[in-house]
């Protein structure tokens, strides 16, 4: 099975073709593609991700992505096909530009050895879901290849399951995921707590009430004038930073006595500690970086006290921490260090946003039976949307 994957949740452009052979309950993955286009400098102005100009590189990055991985793949053949141009110009309409870009690429190729198209549809930025949708749904129109919608979050769960770094194919041993598992899915939109019983059966069982963590670094960072995106900035700073006797940061919710986070209040703290700072003239990069030091120490002391406590209820025998945060060093040293049970942690490449787990979550979406869609199928493709909130335990 050859499964080509979308991935736009967000500001990372990616998509993926994936290889998948063996029995179903040992699948060997082999990637033959893979490409992700960053717009970190496009958003830097704006200290964050503006999701319409997100949403403009997307439409303009995936025929040209496309085009990359499918001749990365050996897939690209020259050759005529037809479609119904029509009726893609009214898919992709509101997509400035994309349909000339798609229609040129697709019609002058032939359709590639590809079984199915995953993509997708949430949670995130819905204008930049939808760019991927469409593009989707082109795909399908061109090449009548099904489309399945992909949960984001199980992507970040499932992307612990495969190394990119590696070439050869890579056969999953299920015997190692030690289940129930417990996923701490950590990023810049997303702070939650899944226990796992087994792939496909997630239940949620603490959530972040208001910002995430990986929001929390951002805006700390623009405290602190770092800039965007202010995450990798404030780990940096924080390895110079130095115990304080003039900085002691609050640990919000460490005793709450449920598995729910809040991290919008420790920014405010930050913000008020470093007003207060500045005005008695304590003010230097000793200080940020102390600072810096406090904010992750805290955030980490959060993170690590919340998943142990219910690794202990739950009778976890693993935990799976993913998203974009999972990358921070000291976050991963302190879970490495002092958890009670096994660790998984995917590559550093695949803890951001990414299409090889979109293309491994849908591979076992595809397994369950998950409704695929297709323009010549029983199920329309225009039924897909994009769910900005859609929960990794919700059922479609």
């Amino acid at each position: 099975m050859k499964i080509l994957s979308i991935e736009t949740s967000c500001d990372e452009t990616a998509i993926s073709i994936l290889e998948v052979t063996g029995e179903k309950n040992s699948p060997s993955f082999s990637i033959l593609a893979d490409e992700t286009y960053s717009q970190i400098k496009l958003h830097e102005q704006y200290g964050g991700v503006f999701p319409m100009l997100a949403k403009r590189e997307h439409a303009k990055n995936l025929p040209i992505i496309l085009e990359k991985i499918l001749k990365e793949a050996k897939m690209l053949t020259l050759g005529i096909n037809t479609f119904d141009e029509v009726k893609m110009e009214n898919i992709l309409s509101r997509e400035e530009g994309m349909f000339k870009a798609v229609s040129s690429l697709l019609s002058s190729i032939e359709k590639p050895d590809i079984n199915h198209i995953v993509v997708t549809t949430g949670p995130g930025l819905e204008p930049t879901l939808w760019v991927g949708i469409v593009f989707a749904k082109a795909l399908n129109l061109a090449w009548n290849i099904p489309i399945t919608p992909v949960n984001h979050m199980e992507g970040h769960l499932l992307s612990v399951l495969i190394d990119n770094s590696r070439e050869e194919d890579q056969t999953i041993d299920f015997s190692k995921l030690y289940f129930p598992s417990l996923g701490l899915l950590i990023s810049g939109g997303h702070t939650e707590l899944v226990l796992t019983k087994q792939i496909g059966d997630y239940t949620k069982i603490g959530q972040t009430v208001d910002d995430a963590v990986g929001e929390a670094f951002d805006k700390v960072a623009r405290v602190l004038g770092l800039p965007y995106p202010g995450g990798p900035k404030v780990s940096q700073l924080a390895q110079e930073g130095k115990e304080n006797p003039l900085v002691k940061l609050p640990r919000p919710m460490l005793h709450s006595g449920d598995y729910n986070f809040s991290f919008s209040g420790i920014k405010t703290a930050v913000l008020y500690l470093s007003k207060k700072l500045q005005d008695q003239n304590i003010w230097d990069e000793q200080t940020k970086a102390d600072i810096a030091r406090d904010f992750e120490n805290s955030c980490t002391e959060v993170l690590f006290t919340k998943t142990q406590k219910a690794v202990e209820e739950y009778g976890a025998q693993s935990v799976i921490i993913a998203g974009g945060v999972a990358a921070n060093t000291h976050i991963r040293e302190q879970f490495q260090n002092n958890l009670s049970v096994p660790i998984l942690l995917p590559k550093q490449k695949l803890a951001t946003d990414n299409a090889v787990m979109i293309g491994i979550a849908g591979y076992f979406q595809i397994l369950n039976n998950t409704k695929n869609y297709s323009y010549t199928g029983e199920n329309n493709p225009d039924e897909i949307k994009a769910d900005g909130n859609w929960s990794v335990d919700a059922h479609k």
